[in-house]
């Protein structure tokens, strides 16, 4: 099936991949956490609420990020 997929109109392709993508989205729920991801995320966690900065207007934030492509 997947040699197959070439021949489709890329349109077609792109489609199966976002239904795929979001089904493998909603099913992330059932996939546990490794015990570093979970300290990861409660250390990111902890850093967002000590440090006080709770955000930033998004066009700042994207040129930032365009600065440093």
């Amino acid at each position: 099936m997947i040699a197959n997929l070439s021949t489709l109109p890329l349109l077609e392709r792109i489609k199966i991949v976002e239904d795929l993508w979001d089904s493998i989205a909603a099913d992330q729920v059932v996939l546990p956490l490794t015990d570093e991801q979970r300290f990861e995320l409660d250390r990111r966690l902890d850093e967002y609420d000590s440090d006080g900065i709770k955000g930033r207007i998004a066009n700042e934030a994207i040129a930032d990020i365009r600065k440093h492509l």
